[in-house]
C-alpha cells in the first residue's frame, strides 16, 4: 500500500462498517429468532457481516490487513463492554419509567463468562476466517471461486465460534449438547445461504469505491 495515497476508500469504509457490527452483534444477540425450524440468536446476522467484511478486506487488500482489522476490532468490542458496565453502574434518573429501566438492565446485563466467551470466540473465529480464506486463495491467487472460499471459511469459523462461546459461557450451567448442535446447524445454514452473495456485493462495492477515488 502506497503511504502517500493514504487509506484506500474501500478499506476506510469497510473498517467503519466492521467496527459498527462488532458493537451491535452483542446487543442483537439478546433476541432469539425463529427461521423455520431453526432457532438462532439474532447477533448471528451482524457476526456474518463481520465474516463477510473481513473476507472482503482480505480479498481487496490482503490477509495481513484483514488480520490487523480483526485485532483492531477488539478495541470497540472491549470499550463497548466497559461502557456498558459504567452505564449500568450509574444510578438511573428517578423520572425513568421503571419498566424501561428493568428491560434495559435485563438486556444489557451479562455474566463475566458470557462476556469472556464473546471476546474469545470473536478473536479466534474471525482470525480463523481470514486465515482459511487466504489459504484457499493461495499465493498470488486470483479472484476465482470467491463465493466458495468465503463460504468454506465462514462455515468453519462459525463452528469454532459456537464451540468456544457456548462452552465458555454455559459449560456447567446446563447441558449444552442440544444448544451446540442447534446453533451450529443454524449458523452453518445461514453461512451457506448468505455469505456467497454478500461477499460478491462487498468486494464489488469496495472496488467501485477505489476506482472512484
Amino acid at each position: 500500500m502506497n503511504a502517500s495515497r493514504g487509506i484506500p476508500p474501500s478499506l476506510f469504509a469497510l473498517s467503519i462498517f466492521y467496527g459498527g457490527m462488532v458493537c451491535i452483534a452483542g446487543v442483537l444477540g439478546n433476541k432469539q429468532v425463529a427461521l423455520g425450524p431453526l432457532a438462532v440468536e439474532a447477533g448471528i446476522f451482524a457476526f456474518l457481516l463481520l465474516v463477510v467484511t473481513s473476507s472482503a478486506v482480505a480479498e481487496l487488500h490482503g490477509a495481513a490487513i484483514a488480520t490487523r482489522l480483526v485485532r483492531i476490532g477488539f478495541i470497540p468490542l472491549i470499550v463497548s463492554l466497559l461502557l456498558t458496565l459504567v452505564v449500568l453502574a450509574v444510578p438511573a434518573s428517578p423520572e425513568m419509567d421503571p419498566a424501561r429501566l428493568s428491560a434495559f438492565e435485563m438486556m444489557m446485563t451479562g455474566t463475566p463468562r458470557i462476556w469472556l466467551g464473546g471476546i474469545v470466540a470473536y478473536g479466534t473465529s474471525q482470525t480463523l476466517n481470514v486465515t482459511i480464506f487466504a489459504k484457499l486463495k493461495g499465493e498470488g491467487g486470483g479472484g476465482r471461486l470467491l463465493w466458495l472460499r468465503a463460504g468454506i471459511a465462514s462455515v468453519l469459523s462459525q463452528i469454532v465460534d459456537t464451540l468456544l462461546f457456548v462452552t465458555i459461557a454455559f459449560w456447567g450451567v446446563f447441558p449444552i449438547g442440544a444448544l451446540l448442535l442447534g446453533q451450529m446447524l443454524a449458523k452453518v445454514t445461514l453461512s451457506v445461504i448468505l455469505v456467497p452473495p454478500l461477499i460478491y456485493l462487498f468486494v464489488a462495492l469496495g472496488r467501485k469505491l477505489d476506482r472512484a477515488a
